[in-house]
């Protein structure tokens, strides 16, 4: 496997500009809706002397029109 290129190679790479953000979007419509949850829960069952501990609560809302 090789990790280096020649300058041939190098030189012979182009690069493109994208066009403009607006050129990209489709009716300019931009909408993203997220939406996440953690939740935790710890049980302790059947054993003598011991402990569960659970805490993790996490909520993400996105809306975006």
């Amino acid at each position: 496997m090789r990790n280096a290129l020649s300058i041939t190679e190098l030189e012979s790479e182009h690069t493109e500009l994208l066009p403009t953000r607006e050129t990209l979007t489709f009716g300019n419509t931009n909408w993203a809706s997220i939406y996440a949850s953690n939740s935790s829960l710890a049980l302790n069952a059947a054993s003598l002397a011991s402990m569960a501990n659970s805490a993790a609560v996490q909520t993400i809302v996105v809306t975006q029109g």
